[in-house]
């Protein structure tokens, strides 16, 4: 299986860049069609993310360079992240954690205990619009070998702090660069997946510059990601 882990998040990582290209208004116009599939309260937290989503990290920041250049700060997804949740979380948390992480731009390794239910949210998502590959359905009983994998970028989970804790632990002794654990313990309440913010959670800031001060007039062009969370 562990070849078949490693096809399956290459296929997420190559469909990742696709989709993060497409741009929010464009994530968060398809995540908004599947609203009118969707029960009230699972629609009205897929729609409070886009919202969050579309005010605090959409937009970008011009930073003027020193010597006349453009420098744009920005927020793009951070990669392949990896949504799951113990059994029973209500619909709401596990919709929450996947609306966040699409619209910012990520890949989706759904690895919940409800594998039809997966499926069924793939399926509605791709047959409106959502690239082919951006949601990948696996088995909740490779979850570990999907934590402990050096490419996922991190994991957003909801179920108990023994399940946070242990799913902490496996991702600090990990090879490979450092991911990061998203977790809701509070599956009634839901504080994390409803604060405004949480869709700063996935996504990275990058700098775009545009160096108009090039010999001869051409303009170059240096896009860098820092890696980190705003």
């Amino acid at each position: 299986m562990q070849q078949n882990l490693q096809e399956l998040i290459d296929n997420s990582d190559i469909a990742m860049i696709s989709w993060n290209n497409l741009g929010f208004e464009e994530r968060a116009d398809v995540l908004q069609h599947w609203t009118q599939q969707l029960p009230m309260n699972i629609a009205a937290m897929v729609k409070f993310q886009c919202l969050n989503a579309l005010e605090y990290a959409a937009s970008f920041k011009l930073m003027p360079g020193p010597t006349g250049e453009t420098n744009e700060l920005y927020c793009c997804g951070r990669g392949v992240f990896i949504i799951t949740a113990q059994e029973g979380v209500v619909e709401e948390a596990i919709v929450g954690q996947l609306a966040a992480a699409l619209v910012c731009g990520n890949s989706i390794l759904l690895c919940i205990p409800d594998i039809q239910y997966a499926e069924q949210i793939k399926i509605q998502l791709e047959q409106l619009g959502c690239i082919a590959g951006v949601i990948t359905v696996v088995n909740i009983n490779y979850l570990y070998g999907l934590v402990n994998h050096p490419q996922t970028a991190g994991v957003a989970y909801c179920g108990d702090i023994n399940g946070a804790q242990k799913l902490a632990r496996q991702l600090a002794q990990r090879e490979g660069v450092l991911a990061q654990l998203i977790s809701e313990v509070d599956g009634t309440v839901l504080p994390i997946i409803g604060s405004q913010r949480y869709c700063l959670r996935f996504v990275t800031e990058r700098t775009r510059t545009i160096n108009i001060t090039a010999v001869g007039g051409n303009a170059t062009l240096l896009e860098l990601g820092n890696g980190e969370t705003v």
